[in-house]
């Protein structure tokens, strides 16, 4: 594999005495397009969080670009954000915000540049994703594929190594998936970065990734590519590809 940007050693985390991660090991290389998959409340939400250092394992170690980040200050976590852009599921854009302001927001937050320089950048962004002459329009005045590809120029404006993306295709329209998925592939080969979609939709993950994570019952029970995706025998993968509704899947067991 190539060098490691996200690599997870048996993550354990648990709330309230119940465990979400029990021992999950996970790799991403650099430059890949990694799909990670679960259902609701399977813990990809936790497994984001502690990749991003929002959140600490009770146990076992988070390293991202060979950097193991669990025991970091938190300025020094915050120097390794800075390598992610993350698209959230609802786009999570500021609605007092004119367009190119919420394109901005990070670097004004985290650089020196002129008001000017920051508008120059977000416009730049905002034609690489498709999206021309908007700069002052407000996210309220977008269709739900307009905004997310805001947030995804948010997410790229100050060129981070990793973009995530949560759900990136939730609440939009078919033709709208269709653009989005697209634009994700493009970005990705075109900007050189590692790309890491989290969602439960797997036919729209799997036009976009390379390989592909299964998150059950806090455990990786699954990690190959497509090809390995479609040949397994696991009753559990099987049922989650085809949508069966015959009850709950099993949890692996301990």
């Amino acid at each position: 594999m190539s060098q490691e940007m996200i690599k997870l050693v048996n993550v354990k985390r648990s709330f309230k005495d119940k465990g979400i991660l029990k021992g999950v090991n996970l790799s991403v290389g650099k430059g890949e397009s990694f799909l990670l998959i679960g259902r609701s409340g399977a813990g990809k939400t936790v497994l984001l969080k502690t990749i991003l250092g929002l959140l600490r394992p009770d146990s076992g170690t988070v390293h991202i670009e060979g950097q193991e980040i669990t025991q970091l200050t938190k300025s020094k976590l915050e120097k390794v954000r800075l390598n992610f852009g993350l698209v959230f599921q609802n786009s999570a854009l500021f609605d007092f915000l004119t367009v190119w302001e919420n394109v901005s927001f990070f670097l004004k937050q985290h650089t020196a540049l002129t008001k000017g320089q920051m508008r120059r950048k977000a416009s730049e962004t905002l034609a690489l994703v498709g999206l021309k002459g908007i700069e002052d329009m407000y996210p309220y005045e977008l269709s739900g594929g307009m905004r997310k590809r805001v947030a995804i120029a948010r997410a790229i404006v100050y060129n981070p190594k990793i973009v995530i993306y949560d759900e990136p295709t939730t609440g939009i329209d078919p033709i709208a998936v269709d653009k989005i998925v697209s634009l994700i592939k493009d970005l990705h080969s075109r900007l050189f970065i590692t790309s890491m979609i989290v969602t439960h939709d797997l036919d729209t993950g799997l036009e976009i990734a390379d390989r592909i994570a299964f998150l059950l019952g806090g455990r990786i029970i699954f990690e190959g590519n497509r090809e390995q995706i479609k040949e397994s025998k696991d009753k559990r993968l099987i049922q989650f590809m085809s949508g069966a509704s015959g009850g709950p899947i099993k949890e692996m067991e301990v």
